[in-house]
């Protein structure tokens, strides 16, 4: 594979996890990271989410609510993806604070907002490598079925894009090409590292 890629959704936990899973099993090289200012799971209730930090391991996250009610959060789909999640990576990885973790070729975001922050933290970043990246967004709702359809879309995507000589001078066409395959619409900006 020739480009790095990362995978960017709000919380680094379902829609950026489901996608970084199935392209770390195809072989791409990638990471994800999430945007928001706390990693945010559903809770008992919609006013009760449960809340934590970026860095909090998968693993601690997985007994945490398993401990508080694991047939809530087995019923609801959340331990099993914490425990996929904890598979891929040790810790969810917030987008703004990945510098160090050098530049990407191409970033996925699964929601506008996202994909907004994300152009918004390249702009304000010191662009000293003059290193062009793809970001694109494909919108994808946040539940389990629809991640799994948009990491395989996602998947799709990449594959098409490795095919080309450079996606600088392809990326109309692939885009083009794939939104009239799938019927879904893509954003899509170009950005410097």
């Amino acid at each position: 594979m020739k480009f790095r890629y990362a995978m960017v959704c709000s919380s680094n936990q379902n829609r950026s996890m489901e996608a970084h899973s199935l392209l770390k099993k195809q072989g791409f090289d990638v990471s994800s990271y999430g945007t928001g200012a706390h990693v945010k799971l559903p809770g008992p209730s919609l006013r009760e989410p449960n809340v934590y930090d970026f860095g909090t391991p998968y693993k601690q996250m997985f007994d945490d609510l398993r401990r508080k009610d694991p047939e809530l959060y087995k019923r609801n789909g959340i331990l099993p993806m914490l425990k996929r999640n904890l598979s891929v990576k040790l810790a969810p990885q917030r987008w703004q604070d990945n510098s160090l973790d050098g530049s990407f070729d191409i970033v996925f975001t699964f929601e506008e907002k996202v994909f907004d922050m994300v152009i918004e933290d390249l702009h304000n970043r010191e662009q000293v490598l003059m290193k062009s990246v793809l970001v694109i967004n494909l919108e994808v709702k946040d539940n389990h079925e629809e991640a799994a359809i948009g990491a395989r879309l996602t998947l799709d995507l990449c594959q098409e894009l490795e095919k080309v000589e450079s996606w600088e001078e392809s990326i109309d066409d692939v885009v083009a090409a794939f939104e009239k395959q799938h019927r879904r619409k893509l954003l899509y900006s170009i950005s410097f590292y």
